[in-house]
Formats: C-alpha cells, structure tokens, sequence
C-alpha cells in the first residue's frame, strides 16, 4: 500500500503549525486555570511524556553556565560574544537560536525535561570532545534571573554546578534604562521618570505580595515585576544577597557594564578564564539593543544617587568589588 510523505518544506510548516497549536492551548489552559491547576496540567503533560520516553530533553544535556542578569546591563551583548566562541554552543527551539529561555521565573512549571530539550545531545557533546579534545560549553541568558525571587532556588535543585555570570550597571543608569524602554514598548503610561518611581511602590505591592508568598508562583507574562521595577530591579543587594545563600561566591563572575562598554575584550577575556574556555578575541565586538533618549534631570539624579548609596554598600560587602558608582 502506498504511503505519502511529506517534503521537509511541509513538514517544517506542519511542525510550526503544531508548535502554533500548543501554544494557543498553553495560553487558553493558563487564562481558564487558576494557577495551581495550572501548574498541575501542565507538569502533568511533560511529567506523562517523560514517563513515556517522549520527552523534549531524552539525551539532551543541562546548560554549564547562565548569565543571569541585571536587565539592562549588557546581558544580550555578553551572551552574544560568550557565543561567539567556537568551544560554545546556543540553545535552540526547533532549529532557531535562542537566548532567553525564561525557564527558572516563567517557565519552571513546564519541568526539567522541557528546559533540556533547548540544549545540545549528550551524543554532540562526545562527539565534538573526541574531535577537539574537550567538550563545549552551553548556556543560556537569561537577565530576569538574577532579580527573580525564587530562581536561585530552582537553579540549584536543577543545575546546581552551573556557573553564574552577573553584569551590573550603575543601578541609577539602569532604572532611567529601564524606564525609556518600557516607554518604547508602550508598557509605560507615565511620561516622565519622576512620576513611574513615585508609583513604582504602589504598582508592585500586589505582584510582590503573591511572588514572595508562594514559591511555586509563575507570575504572567510579562508581569507588572517585568515592567515597571525601575528602582525594585536596581537594589542589587537584595537580590545578590538572594544568590550567595545558595551558591559559593567563586561561582559567580560579576562584571561591571561599564568595563564592558570601555573594554569588551577584557571583559570577555575574564568571561573565558572564568568558564574555562580556550581564548577567543574576536575581530569585532557588537554592541547589541543599544538606544538613545535624553538625558536624566539632574536633581533625580542626585536623589536616586542617594537613594541607592546603602544598598550599593551593601553589595561592595557581598561581592568584595567596589563598583565606584557612588562618586
């Protein structure tokens, strides 16, 4: 009996239809559900294609490093020229690179299985060390990790050995930064700066209460916490403080966004010493999601200047680097 076949035109439109499917569904399912249910139907689904030897991640490694954050601090550039490095391999999703996974804030509910279908076979791996003598790297970036209440927990019950990587950026920079992005996605009803702070407590309150009260909370997407944190996501300490419970400080490479605007290839060249990796200076280094706006009223400023002065302490005595930001 004759069979019919489809053409790799075809079957790649049937697998983005399917792909396209599943996501409607996966949006239905999380509007009807309370988040709960939710989370339960969902880990239900991979758990079950799991069992069945159908999951996404059979055979399939875990990321050996993850650059975590801040927003807006470099993470997109970094992570581009990490990539650029021969001995290191991107994740993908049906073929297409990715960078952001948003697996360990957004996606935890979906299980381990699914955040390994994005990396490369363990087969890959084996052959690629037989042929060069040492196995490559993968990561991913993600830059909402590092702020996410419960991620450094889920981190460390999925990838505990995993190396770290954090890019800070002078916490005033970063939530005017934020702010004129969040303006150009039109996530922002304020017009100015000045009044987005002053409601930032107000706005967040609710997010912030739900977060920190349940540990298996998958916020929506994007969630106000995504959005309108300019100040929230610039108190570094809270968050690093977060992270060094769980992980030993040598685990963790901080780099300054500043250095890596004023010498990338420096930075980079801590970046490989860091992970291991033989050295690689690329010819050029591009300079990813950069944007201009005006520039910042002085006074708020001087005040935001102030405001984070105790927290950027703080953080110098986490971390041990004085991020000079304070002058």
């Amino acid at each position: 009996m004759a069979t019919s076949r489809l053409r790799p035109q075809e079957q790649t439109h049937s697998r983005q239809r399917n792909l396209a499917g599943k996501a409607r569904i996966h949006r239905l399912l999380k509007d009807a559900l309370p988040p709960a249910a939710f989370e339960l139907a969902v880990g239900s689904y991979y758990g079950l294609r799991r069992a069945t030897g159908l999951g996404p991640g059979r055979g399939r490694v875990l990321p050996d490093f993850l650059v975590i954050g801040a927003a807006k601090c470099g993470t997109t550039s970094l992570f581009d020229w990490i990539c650029m490095n021969p001995c290191v391999a991107r994740p993908s999703t049906d073929g297409r690179q990715r960078k952001e996974l948003l697996f360990f804030d957004y996606n935890f509910h979906r299980g381990a299985d699914w955040y390994r279908g994005h990396f490369p076979l363990e087969s890959e791996r084996r052959e690629f060390e037989r042929e060069h003598g040492q196995p490559p790297l993968t990561g991913e970036a993600t830059a909402s990790y590092l702020t996410g209440h419960w991620v450094p927990e889920r981190v460390r019950q999925v990838t505990p050995d995993a190396k770290l990587i954090v890019t800070l950026r002078n916490p005033v920079d970063r939530a005017y930064s934020a702010f004129q992005m969040s303006r150009r996605e039109g996530l922002e009803e304020c017009e100015s700066f000045e009044e987005a702070i002053a409601l930032e407590d107000e706005r967040l309150a609710g997010e912030l209460e739900r977060v920190y009260r349940d540990r298996r909370y998958n916020p929506p997407l994007p969630p106000p916490l995504g959005y309108w944190s300019y100040l929230h996501r610039s108190r570094y300490s809270d968050h690093v403080a977060r992270w060094l419970e769980l992980f030993p400080r040598e685990q963790i490479l901080f780099l300054k966004f500043e250095d890596l605007v004023a010498d990338p290839h420096g930075a980079l060249d801590q970046v490989h010493t860091f992970l291991g990796l033989p050295p690689h200076r690329p010819s050029e280094l591009r300079k990813l999601n950069a944007a201009t706006y005006n520039d910042m009223n002085p006074e708020t400023r001087a005040r935001l200047l102030e405001h984070f002065r105790p927290y950027n302490q703080r953080l110098h005595e986490l971390t041990g680097i004085d991020f000079g930001w304070d002058a």
